[in-house]
């Protein structure tokens, strides 16, 4: 069993930063798959970026890229998203998301690819 525990949302005006945490429990963090996704109410949960399984590519939905970096740090077990120039639009609840078991190549982005979720922070980006 892995759980996830993010932090760091919170409230910031538009063009201003957050950084997200999520502390993952379990020995082998280093060999999971993490990713960040976000959902709006009414809407589907969306993939925003994510780590190969390899840890040395990362891949990012279009409407972050430039402004969003995720980054780990195995040592201690966490993963983040450094979040700037924040845009009302990114305003959502943000979910990290772990995968412990191999997904089909090119599948970051789909949440069935993964096997356990935290349980989100609120994001809100006022204009």
């Amino acid at each position: 069993q892995v759980q996830l525990v993010e932090s760091g949302g919170g409230l910031v005006q538009a063009g201003g930063s957050l950084r997200l945490s999520c502390a993952a429990s379990g020995r082998t963090f280093s060999s999971y798959a993490m990713a960040w996704f976000r959902q709006t109410p009414g809407k589907e949960r969306e993939f925003v970026a994510a780590f190969n399984w390899s840890g040395r590519s990362t891949y990012y939905t279009d409407s972050v890229k430039g402004r969003f970096t995720i980054s780990r740090d195995n040592a201690k077990n966490t993963v983040y998203l450094q979040m700037d120039s924040l845009k009302p639009e990114d305003t959502a609840v943000y979910y990290c998301a772990a995968a412990i078991s191999p997904y089909r190549s090119g599948r970051y982005g789909v949440k069935s690819s993964y096997d356990y979720w935290g349980q989100g922070t609120q994001v809100t980006v006022s204009s």
